[in-house]
C-alpha cells in the first residue's frame, strides 16, 4: 500500500516562512502545526518523541533538507508539517550546512511498518528539481502540489 506525500502533509501544515531561527524553534513550529490539524494530539508528546528520535542522530541529511520523524502513540497513521526558512537554520545536519526545508512526521500505531517508504519518497524529493521548486513556493497550495508527484 502507498501513502502519499499529499495525503500525509496538509497545506494547512506548510509553513512557507519559518519563524524559527533554531532547531528547537523549528520542532516547536511544527509540532504546533501537526497538533493544531488533529483533535486530542498534543505537540508536547509530539516534541517529546522528536527530541528522543533526534539525540540519536541529526536527521539533516543534506542539500539543506531535515526529516525529524519519530514514533509518536499520539497520532494514527502518519501525518506531518512542512518548513521553509528562506535564509536557512543551523541544525548540525549531517554536511554541516544549513537547513531550509524541514520535512517533520510524526508515525503512530500500524503506519510504522510503511514510514521507510515515506522516508525513501522525501529522500527521492529532496534528490530532485522539485526541491528548488519548493524552496521558492509563493503558497502551501504549490508545495502541496509538488509533493502529489511523489508517490
Amino acid at each position: 500500500m502507498s501513502i502519499l506525500l499529499k495525503e500525509i502533509f496538509n497545506p494547512q501544515s506548510i509553513i512557507l516562512n519559518l519563524k524559527a531561527k533554531t532547531k528547537e524553534e523549528v520542532f516547536v513550529e511544527l509540532a504546533d502545526a501537526i497538533a493544531s490539524l488533529h483533535h486530542g494530539v498534543r505537540s508536547e508528546e509530539i516534541l517529546a518523541a522528536m527530541w528522543e528520535r533526534e539525540n540519536k542522530m541529526s536527521t539533516g541529511i543534506a542539500s539543506g533538507v531535515a526529516i525529524p520523524h519519530a514514533f509518536c502513540g499520539c497520532v494514527t497513521g502518519i501525518t506531518g508539517a512542512i518548513g521553509i526558512s528562506r535564509d536557512g537554520i543551523e541544525y548540525g545536519a549531517l554536511d554541516n550546512k544549513p537547513v531550509q526545508v524541514v520535512f517533520m512526521l510524526a508515525i503512530g500505531g500500524p503506519a510504522q511498518e510503511n514510514h521507510l517508504r515515506v522516508l525513501n519518497q522525501i529522500f527521492k524529493l529532496a534528490q530532485s528539481e522539485a526541491l528548488a521548486l519548493i524552496k521558492k513556493a509563493a503558497a502551501a497550495q504549490d508545495i502541496h502540489a509538488i509533493l502529489s508527484q511523489f508517490h
